[in-house]
């Protein structure tokens, strides 16, 4: 079929890998008669893995390698080592133009360093961010850079805030959503001085862009703003904060409910609210982080994701790829930037 879209996914890597990338395959084949796969890695395993989970012969392609980049690898070493491994076909395949984006639950910087290389930056993209949705109070926030980058000038900031203004479009279709600054403090004086100069920039795009000022961690969930941008180190000291506190909430709540006949009593008429929450706080479905401002989609899973899981990040990836994400960051970018060299030339 002519809109048949190809999704390459490094079926070794994660630590449920392969069972978990297969069965994650068959699911969004099963619900998207449209995609096709590359699958990558170890033919001997994969074959009877498609068969269990009824992967139909027509919907996938292996291609056998067997070497496979290890979790503990470093970047650099991978980079050396690793050029018949899984993870590197996989992107290569997206680079060649063979499939529309990657997807891998292996190694972070391995797959960020590899896609880096052979994808490369969009035009007028310093560097890639790492971006992911998390649930809101009032919806859901794009937040970047979540560990790419652990320092960042005003420039990548800015640069971040674009992308992040359109993914957040891409994903759900705001023509214009509000961004904020990750900041110690909502006054303007606060915070160091490229997240202020980031800042100016962003309110010389004027209307262009919703840009609604500093944002504090504690406003992250309430969903002050639908894009949060800050540099790699703050972005995911708060996004583990975040997940660590939803885990402890979950543990308090089991605990209290399991303390007194009454309380058990009391879960059953609970029950559907705490399903309803359970289903918007529920982390699998928030798998998929992309890394934007590369030439070519990259979307990287948890390492520990179940089939679910691993099925949503696929569900990301075929998305973006639909509505043509790095095209768009590319337009906006471009566009937005005429503004900031006005501006500058102004100063």
């Amino acid at each position: 079929m002519s809109d048949t879209l190809v999704i390459s996914v490094d079926a070794m890597g994660g630590d449920n890998a392969p069972v978990a990338t297969i069965e994650g395959v068959a699911r969004v084949a099963k619900t998207d008669p449209s995609i096709f796969f590359f699958l990558y890695g170890d033919e001997a395993k994969l074959l009877p893995l498609t068969k269990q989970f009824g992967l139909a012969p027509d919907r996938f392609k292996i291609h056998h390698t067997t070497q496979v980049v290890k979790a503990d690898d470093k970047p650099s070493a991978a980079i050396r080592n690793g050029r018949e491994s899984s993870m590197w076909k996989a992107i290569m395949s997206v680079r060649n133009g063979y499939a529309s984006a990657v997807v891998s639950a292996g190694n972070t910087g391995a797959l960020m360093a590899m896609s880096k290389i052979c994808l490369g930056t969009l035009a007028g993209i310093d560097r890639p961010a790492i971006a992911a949705v998390l649930p809101t109070a009032e919806g859901h926030v794009v937040a970047l850079d979540l560990g790419a980058n652990a320092e960042c000038n005003s420039q990548n900031l800015v640069e971040f805030s674009i992308m992040g203004h359109v993914l957040y479009h891409v994903l759900f279709g705001t023509e214009k959503p509000s961004i904020g600054l990750l900041n110690i403090g909502s006054e303007e004086t606060k915070g160091r001085e490229e997240i202020r100069e980031a800042a100016g920039v962003l309110k010389g795009f004027g209307d262009k862009i919703n840009f609604c000022g500093f944002v504090e961690g504690n406003d992250i969930c309430l969903g002050k703003t639908q894009v949060v941008v800050s540099d790699g180190f703050s972005g995911n000291v708060a996004l583990k904060t975040i997940e660590g506190t939803a885990k402890f909430v979950a543990t308090i709540l089991k605990d209290v409910f399991k303390k007194s006949v009454l309380a058990k009593l009391g879960l059953v008429f609970a029950a559907p609210g705490l399903l309803r929450l359970k289903k918007k706080i529920d982390p699998r479905r928030y798998n998929g982080a992309m890394f934007v401002g590369l030439n070519g989609i990259s979307v990287k899973s948890h390492g520990g994701a179940d089939a679910f899981s691993f099925a949503c990040a696929i569900e990301s990836a075929v998305q973006m790829a639909r509505n043509q994400l790095c095209d768009k960051i590319k337009n906006e970018l471009s566009n937005l930037m005429e503004g900031t060299e006005e501006i500058e030339k102004s100063e």
